[in-house]
């Protein structure tokens, strides 16, 4: 069930489901901004990204904007005069120890009155999808307008397009690939695994800053602040077991297991599906290139697939903190605007694209 709770928009989804064979009571926090129209149809899901919260829009109590909040509100690419959007924190949300972040993972209570810790069940996207699905079903919509997000966000979002186009009929995916390749399965996955052993939650929050920022993002954050207290502040939120485990479900991403890619562009054909995926050049988790490829043949195979890269000095945090490029883009595929065959991506100018 979804019950109300905390300020205006905040809601929670209550359910037991089987995690991995395991029953688990679940919590996970839900914000919403914008309504429902009369025919319900307006609903917007917008994943978050690794570290992210379900403040996604508006300003958290202490007054910090929301991670996509230049994008969502009135009048602006998702806008809430339009959309009723909603974001769900994930299963194992990294922002745990944060009082307003509502989530169910290993460093929540077990129902014996300690904590799951090791116990927790090894979910994974299909999990998260059901999850995602359940919250549909309770606010008493049919599908989705519309799925999005950057990053881990962008996954959820393409493993909708994979497992329901029928209930996600436009999906963007920005800063992402269609499957964990050799950056995160060869590198960053046994990177984080080696540090947290070695160095707990300072060190794995400190690898991940450093391949989200790049090297030119981050001595340009931090020639002038202090960069271990910025992590220190991290730490006051961030769960160590949060982090591994959400590492473990980015890894498994790939939507060729779910779907053989052929059958996969067919079902995008039939359901008529609105692809905009986005890349960042020089993103140190997700090679452009991996996108790229995908999209040509998604193209190729008749899906209304729209591809389009940018360069942008804050490197995968373009994806949140560098918007701008994309958000024409993101607009006219909400309003079924976006051309159904992209040009080139280096025909197309950030400045074209702000403005499609």
């Amino acid at each position: 069930m979804v019950v109300a709770g905390g300020p205006p928009g905040a809601l929670t989804l209550e359910v037991t489901r089987a995690l991995a064979g395991v029953t688990v009571p679940v919590r996970l926090g839900v914000q919403t901004w914008g309504r429902f129209n009369e025919a319900r149809d307006n609903a917007v899901l917008v994943c978050h990204y690794y570290t992210g919260t379900s403040q996604a829009a508006g300003a958290a109590a202490d007054g910090t904007p929301g991670w996509w909040a230049a994008l969502i509100g009135p009048g602006r690419a998702v806008d809430t005069e339009r959309f009723y959007v909603v974001v769900m924190n994930t299963l194992s949300n990294v922002q745990v120890h944060d009082p307003a972040v509502v989530t169910t993972g290993p460093d929540t209570p077990h129902p014996d009155g300690g904590v799951w810790g090791e116990r927790f069940p090894a979910w994974d996207f299909a999990d998260l999808h059901a999850l995602q699905l359940a919250l549909l079903r309770h606010l008493g919509a049919e599908r989705w307008h519309a799925v999005l997000g950057p990053s881990f966000g962008a996954m959820q979002a393409l493993q909708w397009a994979a497992r329901a186009p029928d209930l996600a009929p436009r999906v963007a995916a920005i800063a992402t690939s269609p499957y964990a390749g050799p950056v995160l399965r060869g590198a960053f996955g046994p990177l984080l695994r080696g540090v947290a052993r070695a160095g707990g939650l300072p060190e794995a929050l400190r690898l991940i800053s450093f391949f989200g920022m790049g090297a030119d993002a981050l001595e340009r954050s931090f020639r002038a602040a202090d960069f271990e207290a910025y992590l220190h502040t991290r730490m006051r939120t961030a769960s160590l077991a949060h982090i591994l485990d959400l590492g473990r479900v980015v890894e498994t991403h790939d939507l060729e297991a779910i779907v053989p890619r052929d059958e996969l562009f067919a079902r995008w054909r039939s359901a008529g599906l609105r692809l905009l995926t986005v890349n960042i050049r020089g993103d140190q988790f997700f090679p452009a290139a991996e996108m790229r490829a995908f999209a040509g043949a998604s193209r190729a195979a008749g899906v209304a697939h729209t591809h389009f890269e940018y360069d942008s000095a804050h490197g995968h945090l373009a994806c949140v903190a560098d918007t701008v490029p994309f958000a024409g883009l993101l607009r006219a595929l909400l309003g079924d605007t976006l051309p159904a065959v992209s040009l080139p991506p280096d025909l197309l100018s950030p400045g074209e694209a702000s403005h499609a």
